[in-house]
């Protein structure tokens, strides 16, 4: 058995448990005082969709959809309506995960390398001792989002063989088990885990174990259709305070990421599934045993405690377990994640001792929007008597976002024009990172472009702006580079780096990690 924080050890340094459960209110006070947070949050930001739930002592007490599936179309949320919800798809697959344990088919101590003999990490200690629970902590070593770009944007060519090949080669940014930072790689290796010991694909697996047994039948993974499945709200970005569609193909295709982040769901399932935590029936008892309930949502590695959540919420420990986030919250253990995919954003929050928590997933541009509406939303039940609003929470986060450094803040970018073909001439050429793979700077059409060769979307135009050069994705969803080029020294050939030109931007693009080196000219 993998070793286990104990949520009552944690709070023995921090609060107490023991809070009186306050009442609620009646019926139709509760939904109008929803409604009040719901709407104030889709005004202040704007945003193109949203669903909420409520769950309150184990029974659902609100759900309220708002806005458009694409923006413009008059086509209405309903709870029937697919949203990505992106990470919180991790709770899913560490639920495989604890099924194949009870039938057993895996150990959590399990060595990787017992399901994936071609498994590798930089170190070859970290890939001999590297356990099946080590690939759910975000504890292995990997940079924060280290290696997302073989993830997204998607589409693109990066196979789950490509990723357990590339490992080898990203360098590790802190000791094994020594710190937290976030990956996402390698959960797709623990999809594949459950694969070779399941003995199907994590695709089958996803929908036999748990979407069946669970009901989940609007829930979907792999391959499938939007126009038969229909009622699939689609991602928006934010361009000059309107909110844009981004396009999504109607055959939606099987994806790498799925056990990191590709599940979709509705309200009602994503209920379902919050219930089966909160007050879990004893067919859901027989589904996933007792004890590796508590394994999942125990905590196992700790997180550093930000200076909002200590003033915010009376927060004194913060920790992860397999697929979930915990914390005390003004005295109360809260288990939750979120979900954030380009476009996308969801949260499943829990108070298991209340048997209460909320859902809520929206289909734009929202991180302020989340961070504001599940503060909220949590104080009904951990701080009734807070007066702070979505107004004042919003507040606080523009204030915040107002004293950052202008180091920490995207630059001025307006200036920039097209890079000639001349001076960029000797920089021309292929160059490779050892996970990564091929990129060229090559001219076409009268301009210097950059394409990935196993990311379609990563294709873009090389802009001079000052003295530095950055690339602009024809994706607008993409985040600009800097490129830095150094000159051969020696038997070091061309070098380019790469940098997010957004310091603050998402950190699966992780440009910082790639080692690309010059090795041909263009064809």
């Amino acid at each position: 058995m993998p070793t286990v924080i104990k949520p009552h050890l944690l709070l023995a340094v921090a609060l107490g448990l023991g809070c009186t459960l306050v009442h609620a209110a009646t019926p139709g006070v509760e939904t109008a005082a929803f409604d009040k947070i719901v709407d104030a949050t889709v005004a202040r930001y704007q945003l193109p969709g949203i669903a909420v739930g409520v769950i309150e002592n184990g029974q659902i007490v609100y759900t309220r959809t708002v806005g458009e599936t694409v923006a413009g179309s008059g086509q209405k949320i309903t709870p029937r309506t697919l949203f990505k919800i992106a990470s919180n798809s991790k709770a899913m697959t560490t639920a495989l995960l604890g099924r194949l344990v009870d039938q057993g088919k895996l150990r959590w101590d399990d060595p990787v390398t017992k399901y994936l003999p071609q498994f590798r990490m930089n170190d070859p200690w970290v890939t001999a001792n590297m356990r099946v629970a080590d690939l759910l902590t975000h504890a292995s070593g990997l940079p924060e989002g280290g290696g997302d770009l073989m993830l997204w944007p998607e589409p693109n060519n990066f196979t789950r063989e490509d990723i357990i090949h590339g490992l080898r080669f990203i360098k590790p940014d802190y000791s094994f088990r020594s710190d937290y930072q976030y990956d996402n790689l390698l959960y797709v290796v623990a999809g594949e885990v459950a694969a070779a010991a399941g003995g199907a694909s994590y695709e089958t697996l996803m929908q036999r174990e748990v979407f069946e047994p669970l009901g989940l039948g609007r829930c979907q993974v792999g391959a499938w259709n939007r126009d038969t499945v229909g009622d699939v709200a689609t991602p928006h970005r934010r361009d000059n305070g309107r909110n844009v569609a981004m396009s999504e193909d109607a055959a939606v295709p099987a994806i790498t990421s799925a056990a990191a982040g590709g599940i979709r769901c509705d309200l009602t399932d994503m209920l379902s599934w919050a219930r089966n935590w909160l007050v879990p029936t004893s067919a859901q008892l027989k589904w996933l045993s007792p004890v590796q309930r508590d394994v999942l949502q125990a905590p196992h590695m700790l997180i550093p405690v930000s200076a909002q959540r200590r003033a915010w919420d009376n927060t004194h420990v913060m920790a992860y377990g397999y697929g979930w986030r915990m914390a005390d919250v003004d005295g109360q253990w809260n288990v939750w994640h979120t979900g954030t995919l380009n476009g996308m954003y969801s949260m499943l929050s829990l108070l298991p001792d209340r048997k209460s928590g909320f859902v809520l997933m929206i289909n734009g541009e929202a991180d302020d929007a989340r961070t504001v509406l599940s503060e909220v939303l949590m104080k009904h039940f951990t701080a009734p008597d807070d007066t702070r609003d979505v107004r004042w929470y919003a507040d606080a986060l523009e204030q915040q976002a107002k004293q950052r450094p202008p180091s920490s803040s995207a630059p001025d970018t307006s200036a920039q024009r097209p890079a000639s073909t001349t001076e960029l001439a000797r920089w021309s050429g292929q160059y490779r990172d050892p996970w990564f793979g091929d990129i060229t700077l090559c001219p076409r059409g009268g301009k210097m472009h950059l394409a990935a060769a196993k990311s379609p979307m990563l294709a873009g135009t090389v802009m001079r702006l000052g003295d530095r050069y950055l690339v602009d994705w024809n994706d607008p969803a993409d985040l600009d580079a800097w490129l830095d080029f150094h000159a051969a020294t020696g038997s070091q050939p061309i070098t380019l780096r790469m940098a997010k030109v957004n310091p603050l931007g998402d950190f699966s693009f992780d440009y910082e990690d790639l080692d690309l080196q010059r090795v041909g000219d263009c064809r």
